[in-house]
């Protein structure tokens, strides 16, 4: 349903994107991520048709989006950073008029205002001008412009970038609904967000590609896949267990905090360490408050991979 093959954008010198290359279907919830600076809004940009390649191709649905635009935009709904609008109109006013670009039919304009202003509560500013929203509901108007016709490709640049806790939840909600039967790609440097709605993650840095796998294939590249994260009843105790568990065979390393009296216990590669904890704890007397097994850290293999 997308496909890039060689994107290039460079301004001058600077070549901000370098060789972008990859494939998506319906069902996937494609994470792009990388730093501040990456090229991910210039990736999506590009898809999009907002942004002209130096070279290299795109296609939505087998539309090329610089030879067929007309055909590849209709297959695509695009929230991009910062959702601009018509600042003085209202949102059901706003609303109507993409239904209008998108060349919606009467009755199927009124169904989709209808389920879209539902699903993303805006009944409630629905007479307010887009100037006088705060920056969630914005975000939410931006995303309600992109799902309005109902596409089969989504391109969501920092989807949840202004929304609250809950908010939040609504939306990785909508999006991992949508995903069923669509391809949701998602613009963002927030990790949470990849782990917590996508399939699939797209590390770029410096304008390339440099890692394409699950979130949970990523995280099992971190040195804390499989770490024992452990707290004692008595943190007074912390420095004694530290010791004892530093000494154990197949730990590489011991990180204890302070603040909270956490003790992290990192494996050598693919050890696996929970019975020995258990038991070098349970010889030493020392009881547990808490004990888990950690899947691994996106941020720690996205700093790494970045840095």
């Amino acid at each position: 349903m997308l496909k890039t093959d060689g994107l290039i954008k460079q301004y001058g010198a600077l070549t901000a994107v370098d060789g972008v290359s990859f494939s998506a279907t319906a069902g996937e919830v494609l994470g792009f991520l990388g730093p501040n600076g990456a090229g991910k809004s210039t990736t999506m940009r590009m898809i999009a048709g907002f942004v002209t390649p130096t070279a290299g191709t795109a296609s939505i649905c087998g539309h090329d989006i610089q030879s067929d635009p007309i055909a590849a935009k209709q297959q695509l709904g695009y929230l991009p950073e910062g959702a601009p609008g018509y600042g003085e109109m209202t949102v059901e006013s706003f609303l109507r008029f993409v239904a209008d670009l998108r060349g919606l039919t009467r009755e199927r304009r009124v169904a989709r205002l209808r389920e879209v202003t539902a699903r993303l509560q805006l009944a409630d500013v629905a007479g307010q001008t887009l100037d006088t929203l705060s920056k969630g509901f914005r975000r939410r108007v931006g995303l309600a412009q992109a799902i309005l016709h109902d596409p089969p490709v989504l391109i969501l640049d920092e989807p949840t970038d202004g929304l609250d806790p809950n908010q939040k939840h609504e939306v990785r909600g909508l999006i991992a609904e949508m995903a069923r039967n669509k391809l949701v790609v998602i613009s963002t440097h927030i990790l949470e967000e990849v782990d917590a709605v996508c399939t699939r993650a797209i590390i770029i840095a410096r304008g390339r590609i440099v890692a394409d796998e699950t979130p949970q294939g990523l995280a099992a590249q971190s040195r804390y896949h499989r770490a024992i994260s452990l707290r004692l009843q008595d943190r007074g105790d912390t420095e004694r267990a530290r010791s004892a568990l530093a000494a154990l065979p197949g730990v590489s390393e011991i990180e204890a905090s302070a603040e909270d009296g956490r003790i992290t216990v990192i494996p050598a590669r693919d050890q696996e360490l929970a019975p020995a904890v258990n038991r070098a704890l349970d010889q030493m007397g020392l009881r547990l408050r808490s004990l888990a097994i950690e899947a691994g850290r996106l941020d720690d293999v996205f700093r790494r991979i970045t840095a």
